[in-house]
């Protein structure tokens, strides 16, 4: 007698799979492609949760980035062959349910989704932090709410305009941090002023204040920022010519999203010593005001405000497309798989706004650890997922058989290191104190969703041997 597991797990039918997401527009352009994975990847991860790296490693921070940068490298090489060889908007989660099992697609899929929506909480809790710089006086919760109503209606409008708006909206961070770059060069060489020189790089405990082990862990809280590369893939449902656009922009953000964090990390520790790194206010704040420039204090403030928004922008446009792909597949409620007539999959969007709500509740009760909480909590799907994507190119590659446009290098190796650093790092969260509640949530979560895909598996069957 088969199990569950093996009843629901029938042959995948190829077209059927990749033709039950139809309905959505395709009006995205490539440039319009590279800068939605920028909003999501550029937000709080290097305006804010950078601090945390920055106390783990000290100034060797710089070798932790660069490291996650090799990581996030692999990944785009085996996302962008399945993504142009699947342009869907259900993504991995669609390559992992035809490659490898239908649970592996469920899974992925939904921890995809709950990784994004607790993300979208996080965000809006720094929100609020970058508010206290000008109102101190206002509570949290009126900003959350009052963020929260206009990003949601942004996305309803058609996938075109939001596209558009993500796009000039990340613009805004984009030139921010090449100005930031440039000044943070001008203040260590003193171009143009008095050089503050390299001391904080050495000074402090050392360039490697907390040895290897430092570096090791702060890789861990670099892979958090660099999440949100494989938005680019999502997008693929609703790109225009995908085959040219979906590589061409997965090349190109990534060059960027590695040149903006790394070089962040050089002007950072340059010019702030590491030590003073803290959550109460953004690092980017703190150096521009230890430097003696308030008035561009309140400037960057404002900027990492946006790219909060940013950010909260395309992870909502991410989980109502993921909840769209699992209704269509039959794993959530069918509701959430109908769209609007301008394409727009809108009670998806309003279910995936749930990060928001669960953000004033956290924000009321836990007002000074909120963003750490969230921030550990969504990191542990945001890890699971990308461990996925690593087994199910490994995979995909011996499986399929249709002309392959873009072609991942150094497989199956490439794809084999990007896993077994994963693994380590998620491992290794256990020992970073702000980072612990990622396994404590994540194991159990894990376990849940594996019961839950159980109870589906048999009530698909139940519901197939009643029509049979």
């Amino acid at each position: 007698m088969s199990t569950p597991l093996e009843s629901a797990a029938q042959p995948i039918n190829e077209p059927n799979i990749l033709g039950r997401e139809a309905g959505l527009q395709r009006q995205l352009t490539r440039r319009q492609l590279s800068m939605i994975a920028l909003g999501g990847a550029i937000g709080t991860g290097l305006f804010l949760g950078s601090a945390i790296s920055v106390r783990l490693a000290g100034p060797c921070v710089i070798l932790s980035y660069a490291a996650g940068a090799i990581v996030a490298l692999l990944l785009t090489w085996a996302l962008a062959e399945m993504a142009v060889a699947h342009p869907v908007a259900g993504s991995f989660g669609v390559y992992a349910e035809m490659y490898l099992h239908p649970w592996a697609g469920f899974a992925v899929r939904y921890s995809y989704w709950l990784c994004q929506v607790v993300a979208i909480g996080s965000e809006m809790v720094a929100a609020s932090i970058y508010c206290r710089l000008w109102f101190p006086q206002l509570p949290a919760w009126m900003w959350i709410a009052g963020f929260s109503f206009g990003l949601v209606y942004i996305n309803a409008r058609a996938v075109g305009s939001f596209g558009e708006f993500e796009y000039w909206f990340a613009m805004i961070k984009v030139v921010t941090i090449v100005l930031f770059l440039i000044l943070g060069g001008a203040l260590l060489f003193g171009i143009g002023m008095k050089p503050l020189g390299m001391g904080n790089y050495t000074q402090h405990g050392g360039f490697l204040p907390h040895g290897w082990t430092g570096v090791w862990l702060g890789i861990a809280m670099a892979i958090f920022s660099y999440l949100g590369t494989e938005a680019i893939a999502v997008t693929a449902g609703e790109a225009n010519h995908p085959e040219i656009a979906v590589p061409r922009a997965l090349r190109s953000m990534l060059a960027r999203l590695a040149l903006f964090y790394i070089g962040a990390m050089v002007v950072l520790v340059g010019v702030m010593p590491w030590d003073q790194a803290g959550l109460t206010e953004s690092p980017f704040v703190r150096v521009f005001e230890s430097v003696g420039i308030p008035a561009a204090a309140g400037v960057m403030n404002f900027v990492v405000l946006t790219a909060a928004l940013s950010s909260v922008n395309t992870d909502l446009y991410l989980c109502s497309r993921m909840i769209f792909s699992l209704a269509r597949g039959g794993y959530a409620p069918a509701i959430f798989g109908r769209l609007s007539r301008a394409g727009v999959p809108l009670p998806a969007l309003l279910i995936s706004s749930a990060g928001m709500l669960a953000a004033l509740v956290l924000e009321l009760r836990f007002k000074e650890t909120a963003y750490v909480r969230m921030l550990g909590a969504a990191f542990f799907g945001g890890l699971f997922v990308w461990m996925m994507i690593f087994v199910t190119h490994l995979v995909f590659r011996q499986r399929y058989h249709g002309p392959l446009v873009v072609r991942a290098p150094g497989y199956p190796w490439t794809s084999l290191a990007g896993l077994a650093a994963l693994v380590g790092i998620t491992i290794s969260t256990w020992w970073v104190p702000e980072l612990r509640i990622t396994l404590i949530t994540g194991l159990p979560w894990l376990a849940f969703i594996s019961v839950c895909y159980l109870v589906w598996a048999r009530f698909k069957i139940k519901v197939q041997r009643d029509q049979g």
